[in-house]
């Protein structure tokens, strides 16, 4: 495995990410004007990793930073496999800078040719480290570990770009068996985005009033 070398903690990491999603504009933070998600959740927040993916410096930061969680987690990474297909291109990079083997895993089996669901080769019982752009419920991330599973490899944990935090997805992870590590997540973003006034105090009641329970949350009172 190469090295890769970082000194940063991980709080000051997770900020300084938050602030790079940010600029590039991978987080838009619309509190009086909210999202639908395609669950059919409103949200005064919606991020786009993939974003990251067309700026150099960013795109370059969420490699090494991946890598470094890797390596100082779990060390013990044979391989990786990227979740598609956000997370496909990142997880190439990163697999590529490590020097490991690299497939990636189909939402579901493809419906012609081989009809693989996992796209690649990996060894049978290689211990792997699946990379994620974005956990939300953690529904399509733990279907990626179950397939990986069933291919026959050992997923040693998770790590992502971006996590909400739900406690529906931390509850789900803890049952699959899977230890997940993410570079920023919703509560540093808030903060970084009150920090620099990107978000008013009056957005940011809306954005923690929405984080304790989505599902149900119909936007703002006027």
């Amino acid at each position: 495995m190469h090295q890769v070398f970082n000194c940063k903690d991980m709080n000051s990491i997770k900020k300084l990410f938050a602030q790079k999603l940010m600029d590039v504009k991978a987080i838009k933070l619309q509190p009086s004007d909210p999202f639908t998600w395609a669950s059919g959740w409103k949200s005064p927040i919606y991020t786009d990793n993939r974003k990251t993916l067309s700026f150099p410096e960013v795109r370059s930061f969420v490699k090494l930073e991946l890598c470094h969680l890797i390596q100082s987690e779990f060390p013990e990474a044979e391989a990786v496999a990227g979740v598609a297909t956000g997370a496909i291109a990142q997880g190439a990079l990163v697999a590529d800078q490590l020097g490991l083997s690299y497939a990636y895993v189909r939402p579901k089996p493809k419906d012609h040719g081989m009809g693989n669901q996992v796209e690649g080769e990996l060894k049978k019982g290689a211990k792997v480290v699946v990379v994620e752009d974005l956990i939300s419920t953690g529904g399509s991330s733990l279907k990626a570990v179950a397939a990986l599973r069933e291919y026959g490899v050992e997923v040693v944990g998770m790590v992502a770009s971006f996590t909400y935090g739900f406690p529906v997805a931390e509850e789900a992870f803890r049952e699959a068996g899977v230890r997940l590590i993410t570079l920023s997540d919703y509560n540093a973003v808030l903060e970084q985005a009150a920090e620099t006034g990107y978000i008013s105090e009056q957005d940011k009641a809306v954005l923690a009033e929405w984080r304790k329970n989505p599902a149900e949350w119909a936007g703002p009172q006027r």
